[in-house]
């Protein structure tokens, strides 16, 4: 069996946190756009997380925030982004690496990535020649008459959720398309 030296598995997560990185740039210039907003689960033990002791305790493995009616200093690099929220009332800033970020969803228009894990040094460096041993990723469009967007109270700024609970993706069953990335690669 061939090996792919090329690894388009890397390149299609690299391609895909692009996408997030474009979104986010784009909302921090113009603000969001019509009913959009956004779902950002990230893995809080990933390296370059910056997160207050008091949420770190509260979610220790993976945490998912809203960005839709109160955030503030949305800030976007090549390599992380920083955001205002509020969580209980207490106000705090959050920054993110785009590589911790696990799922985006925008439920608006019911679109949204789901990455996982790509394991070996391979992950840090899709051209070092190096070798991973697992990587999938998977995408999912869910037309809109299927789900509803969800909804947060307007006092809700910022919304973390249950790390065990579904994915932020609004997934429900039937007609939605899901495209796993490693069904391209040769096993």
């Amino acid at each position: 069996m061939a090996t792919d030296h090329i690894r388009y598995d890397i390149l299609a997560q690299a391609a895909l946190r692009g996408v997030v990185r474009t979104v986010l740039a784009d909302a921090a210039k113009k603000g969001l756009p019509g009913e959009h907003h956004f779902k950002i689960t990230f893995n809080t033990t990933a390296p370059g997380v910056r997160l207050s002791d008091r949420m770190r305790a509260r979610y220790p493995q993976d945490m998912t925030i809203v960005l839709q009616h109160q955030f503030w200093d949305l800030g976007v690099t090549e390599q992380a982004f920083e955001v205002g929220l509020s969580f209980g009332g207490v106000p705090e800033r959050v920054l993110v690496p785009f590589d911790a970020v696990t799922a985006f969803f925008d439920p608006a228009v019911q679109f949204g990535f789901q990455f996982e894990t790509i394991e070996g040094e391979a992950a840090a460096d899709a051209n070092s020649g190096q070798t991973a041993e697992k990587s999938t990723g998977t995408v999912t469009r869910l037309p809109a008459e299927e789900s509803k967007p969800d909804s947060l109270p307007a006092s809700s700024s910022a919304a973390a959720t249950n790390p065990t609970a579904p994915p932020p993706d609004g997934t429900t069953s039937g007609g939605g398309e899901v495209v796993r990335l490693d069904r391209f690669r040769k096993k």
